[in-house]
């Protein structure tokens, strides 16, 4: 199974098996969990009588506490040459997530469901982009990359348009659609089982036998400083980039029912995943760094723009600006760290990334549902729009060009 751009015989390229089979178990989770994560602020909020300062906090901890196992199993990965278990665990415990938040009866156990949700997305995600990277040559990094982001964002367009429906014909039985959610997750899980292989090259002759611990200090310090001084800007940005619950949650602020604010984030999914991979296209050809570039400058004018809005007419515009947003950071930031590491290194680097950006969810998500309930919804987004500004700036000012490896 090749996956093709389109290009003719003598000049297109190849996407390999791998990342298309990768692509599709993305995509059956991403229908999973989007089914249900526009609709669990709105669960906490009505249905649990859960305030603002709960949303903040069950995303915060969530994504940080998990965020500890991210570079842990891209390390290990790296260590015991091995991708597929740390994947196949991660989605597994994903799919199980879904389960339990349809037995919540109080918001401290949504966010133990979400903790184990986000358990399993540490655990999988160094592991997941590191086996991507290895099945690809290097000047198809940002297809592959975008490639896979794009069916992972299609996911995320037909979950929640499931989860409309289902709220059409269950009149808001929020608990019925969190037990169906787990269905297509597990689906994935199978195809990953079935469709992926490791793509890791050993020597013919084992090397010797060390202890799990060595040379991680060795590691860590081979690491490109280029890498280092974009995971520190990185770090600044995820600062005010809070979880995206608080943007269904303004929505929501602004005046739209339930049913068009799921609506409205179908519509950020949906441009999500249009301009997925033709901006994957377009890093290969004019480089990452002014891709990243657009792309932090426009979060910090949505964010400021959602601060400013008093009416919920402009969510259709705000919202599909930040699926374009998505499409222009998330699989080009991948892309633009496999610029500056090797790829014996690339799981503990991706790691190195998630976990010190997801660490920061925690404080962003937590400081924006303080913001939102002691002084105004718009104060958590300006906070976002400044950290924002700075961060670009300091990109611009320090990235260098970087070679493909």
């Amino acid at each position: 199974m090749e996956y093709f751009d389109g290009q003719p015989q003598k000049t297109r390229k190849k996407i390999p098996r791998n990342v298309v089979a990768m692509g599709l178990v993305s995509l059956f989770n991403d229908i999973s969990s989007e089914m249900i994560y526009p609709i669990v602020p709105i669960f906490l909020t009505t249905i649990l009588a859960a305030p603002a300062s709960a949303v903040g906090l069950i995303e915060g901890v969530a994504e940080s506490t998990a965020s500890l196992l991210k570079m842990i199993s891209g390390w290990l990965s790296d260590r015991l040459k091995k991708r597929k278990i740390f994947v196949a665990a991660g989605y597994s415990l994903s799919a199980a997530s879904k389960f339990l938040i349809g037995l919540a009866q109080t918001w401290p156990f949504v966010l133990f469901a979400r903790f184990i949700d986000r358990l399993g997305k540490g655990t999988r995600t160094a592991a997941r982009d590191a086996l991507i990277l290895e099945s690809v040559e290097p000047e198809n990094r940002g297809r592959a990359f975008g490639l896979h982001r794009s069916m992972d964002s299609a996911g995320a367009v037909i979950g929640p348009i499931l989860a409309l429906l289902l709220i059409y014909l269950y009149q808001n039985n929020f608990r019925l659609i969190f037990f169906l959610a787990g269905i297509p997750s597990t689906i994935g899980v199978i195809l990953l089982l079935l469709l992926v292989k490791e793509k890791i090259k050993t020597n013919l002759e084992p090397a010797p036998k060390q202890p799990l611990t060595a040379n991680y200090k060795f590691h860590w310090r081979e690491l490109d400083p280029a890498f280092k001084n974009f995971l520190l800007i990185s770090v600044v940005f995820a600062l005010g980039n809070s979880s995206d619950a608080f943007l269904i949650l303004r929505a929501q602020d602004l005046g739209l029912a339930t049913t068009l604010t799921v609506a409205a984030y179908v519509l950020f999914n949906l441009t999500y995943s249009f301009f997925s991979y033709p901006v994957g296209i377009l890093v290969d050809k004019i480089g990452a760094k002014k891709i990243l570039t657009i792309g932090f400058t426009l979060f910090a004018f949505i964010y400021l723009a959602l601060g400013l809005i008093q009416n919920g007419f402009w969510i259709w515009f705000i919202f599909p600006l930040y699926g374009i947003y998505m499409a222009l950071t998330d699989g080009v930031t991948k892309a633009y760290i496999a610029q500056m590491i090797p790829k014996e290194k690339a799981g503990t680097a991706f790691g190195a990334y998630l976990m010190s950006t997801g660490m920061c969810m925690f404080v962003s998500s937590f400081a924006a549902g303080l913001l939102w309930k002691f002084i105004s919804p718009s104060a958590a987004f300006y906070f976002g729009a400044l950290t924002s500004l700075i961060a670009v700036s300091w990109f611009i000012i320090s990235a260098p060009r970087q070679t493909v490896r």
